[in-house]
């Protein structure tokens, strides 16, 4: 809760994350966790998101550190029954049963998963507070700590958690002011650094949004770390290359960050995306109408799922 700002049901149906090898030479693995979020509604539970352990402190170490917590009860459970790979098991040292519902996987020996129904309210009672810790807990994280989307849409993120926390609105006047001004100083004067490419360079990796031409030395992080900034951010760095492929893409991207203006409020969408709008004004503006008109006939429905992704930050590392 405190490291991805996750909810109490994602947190009790939480599987196993699975390791890929980091595309550098460093070693450090990236992990991919599965996210349930049953009220999206049918067919759009599942989400996934990249964390990557690159030392401590990192969100990927707290993954890290929970497979090994946990290895020696998840290697019994899949001895016992195999395919069970709930990220949260522990053993039930009481007598009788723990108390569980339609929700729980079922025991396995005595070993159980996920949040004990209870725990929030007790833990409470503990404490002294009035409702769930959890529910107010994520809110914080979310709202004050983080200051970014759990397993939400940015949209959902401003709506339901930020504008309606007191704690933000009580602080929030001279800071959204000068915040305001600030990121709109910065988005007239962003435009686009990419090198616009007639065609691609085969020595350059691909992104989200561009291609890399020296990813082992990026502005934006320290040397020899690899780069570990946004995709908007390539629109804004000199190791970028856009060509001709890039252009459906931003094109799109540029009319969802339009569409993400009209949902928002004005503040949060100028910190939020202003500056790489800006950088598509500015693409655009180079690019002309003509060869703006052709990439947006161009985009596909890959296109709107990259883009897609990249918005609600499923490409995060």
């Amino acid at each position: 809760m405190a490291e991805f700002g996750w909810n109490l049901s994602v947190i009790h149906q939480a599987k196993v994350p699975k390791a890929s090898p980091d595309p550098g030479e460093d070693g450090h693995p990236t992990y991919r966790i599965p996210v349930v979020k049953y009220r999206r509604g049918g067919g759009r539970y599942f989400e996934s998101r990249n964390v990557t352990d690159d030392g401590a402190g990192s969100p990927g170490r707290l993954i890290t550190e929970a497979l090994q917590a946990t290895r020696f009860a998840r290697a019994v459970v899949e001895d016992l029954a195999p395919g069970t790979d709930l990220l949260i098991v522990w053993r039930w040292a009481q007598g009788g049963h723990a108390i569980t519902t339609s929700d729980h996987h079922p025991p396995v020996g005595l070993f159980r998963f996920g949040v004990i129904d209870g725990a929030g309210s007790a833990w409470a009672r503990a404490e002294g507070l009035a409702g769930s810790p959890f529910r107010r807990g994520r809110r914080t994280v979310n709202a004050l700590v983080r200051r970014e989307p759990g397993q939400n849409s940015q949209a959902t993120h401003g709506r339901d958690y930020v504008l309606v926390d007191q704690r933000v609105q009580q602080e929030a006047a001279d800071i959204i002011a000068a915040g305001a001004e600030d990121a709109a100083e910065r988005a007239r004067q962003a435009v686009l650094v990419a090198e616009l490419r007639a065609i691609p360079d085969p020595d350059d990796r691909e992104t989200a949004t561009a291609d890399c031409h020296d990813y082992g030395h990026s502005p934006f992080t320290g040397p020899g770390e690899g780069c570990r900034a946004s995709f908007l951010m390539c629109l804004g760095c000199t190791n970028a290359r856009i060509h001709t492929g890039h252009h459906a893409r931003l094109a799109h991207l540029h009319r969802a960050l339009n569409h993400l203006r009209s949902a928002q409020p004005p503040t949060v969408w100028e910190a939020d995306w202003g500056e790489a709008h800006a950088r598509l004004e500015d693409l655009k503006r180079r690019l002309g109408e003509p060869v703006w008109a052709q990439a947006l006939a161009r985009v596909t429905d890959a296109v709107r799922d990259l883009i897609d992704c990249l918005l609600n930050g499923v490409l995060d590392a």
